[in-house]
């Protein structure tokens, strides 16, 4: 039988979760990316080669890089974009010559992913990510105050967002501020207000069209070049699946994924299947993308989330909340055995438990995601065996 390729998300040595905590865990192998290299610039060999050493060295393989990020002059098709789509596929050529095989990246224009909440309280203890509609409309309308911003909401999210706003005091108000501008993954860098304001700017004349078409200008040069290599990439969807800070959104739906694989027709333009974060839009059918989808699917992200009508969204216990993993998890084991090849997962985010204290990267305890791979883990079994003797 076919089984996925179990990982974990590993953010280099300055990471509180060490590999050897990882490997405890029962995966085997790490998903990771050189953050400490500026956007734009060349990864090169030598720096490859010293991150996979240290990886391998505990007996783990490095297979998955997530993410090689893409410049927001790539983005905007602006500045440098020639020069940055030059240096990706130099990068690519580097990361292929060293045994990697999926690239994950995402076209999110500023933001990587955006929470209200990173510390929600469940029921039972356990700590959860959470977005809030009303205090992110309260974010951008007051907080931030976004040109305009008033605009990109009805008067009724307005009027919650200001009743939301009074409950704050001082303090929560800078937290939900730190919260929303965290930065990038693996980033020790959190974005100023004159910062994302003059960035949003740049975006001021760039809609979802012009967003899309520059996304496709950049897959049609460096695609074929993965192809070539051996390479699949595999976007990753907005994180959340619309429009935030009036920012252009083009991979939230199954339209937008159908767009983008079919203007680049070739294997290596692929999708990294996430469950969350399509899972987040309440208009996305889980089981009808993976369908559509699903030879193209090289990369998995397997968590889950309760939404609301009103856009609020909670992280969720990993097999329980609004999408169908029973459903998912099978649809992704007769996906395997039609290729005779396993795909990579990584059990996205998890609770934080008691137990482990303050997280530094919030959904990465390691705790929240052990249980959640046990959890996969043991409803893949299953699938595979009702599979087997029903077949």
């Amino acid at each position: 039988m076919i089984f996925m390729t179990k990982t974990m998300r590993w953010y280099g040595l300055h990471d509180r979760t060490s590999l050897v905590n990882i490997k405890q865990c029962g995966v085997k192998g790490i998903v990771t990316a050189l953050h400490e290299i500026p956007v734009g610039e060349v990864w090169t060999i030598k720096d490859i080669l010293e991150r996979k050493k240290i990886i391998e060295d505990e007996g783990l393989e490095w297979k998955v890089v997530e993410s090689l990020p893409v410049h927001e002059d790539i983005k905007k098709r602006t500045g440098n974009f020639e020069t940055y789509i030059e240096n990706y596929k130099i990068s690519l050529k580097n990361l292929a010559e060293c045994g990697i095989e999926v690239i994950t990246y995402n076209f999110m224009p500023i933001l990587d992913w955006v929470r209200t909440h990173h510390d929600y309280s469940n029921l039972d203890g356990t700590k959860s990510l959470y977005f809030h509609k009303d205090a992110f409309v309260y974010f951008d309308v007051f907080l931030l105050k976004r040109p305009n911003a008033k605009a990109s909401y009805t008067p009724q999210q307005v009027n919650k967002a200001v009743l939301y706003g009074k409950q704050l005091n001082k303090e929560e108000k800078k937290k939900l501020f730190k919260n929303i501008l965290l930065g990038l993954p693996g980033s020790q860098e959190n974005f100023t207000s004159k910062k994302i304001l003059n960035l949003l700017q740049e975006y001021s004349h760039i809609d979802d069209e012009s967003l899309r078409n520059n996304l496709v200008l950049f897959l049609k040069e460096v695609a074929p070049a993965a192809e070539k290599l051996g390479l699949k990439l595999a976007i990753h969807p907005d994180d959340p699946p619309y429009s935030v800070l009036g920012l252009p959104r083009v991979v939230s739906t199954q339209k937008d994924l159908e767009f983008i694989l079919n203007k680049v027709p070739i294997n290596a333009n692929g999708l990294c299947y996430c469950t969350g974060s399509l899972g987040a839009h309440p208009d996305n059918d889980l089981l009808k993308i993976l369908n559509k989808t699903s030879s193209r699917v090289h990369f998995l992200h397997l968590r889950n989330v309760i939404k609301d009508i009103d856009g609020n969204f909670k992280e969720s216990d990993h097999l329980y909340g609004d999408n169908n993993m029973e459903k998912i998890v099978e649809k992704i084991v007769k996906i395997m055995r039609k290729r005779e090849k396993s795909i990579p997962m990584r059990p996205d985010h998890g609770f934080l438990h008691a137990i482990e204290g303050k997280e530094l990267y919030p959904g990465y305890s390691l705790i929240g995601r052990l249980k959640g791979l046990a959890e996969i883990t043991g409803l893949e079994l299953g699938i595979s065996y009702k599979l087997k003797i029903t077949n």
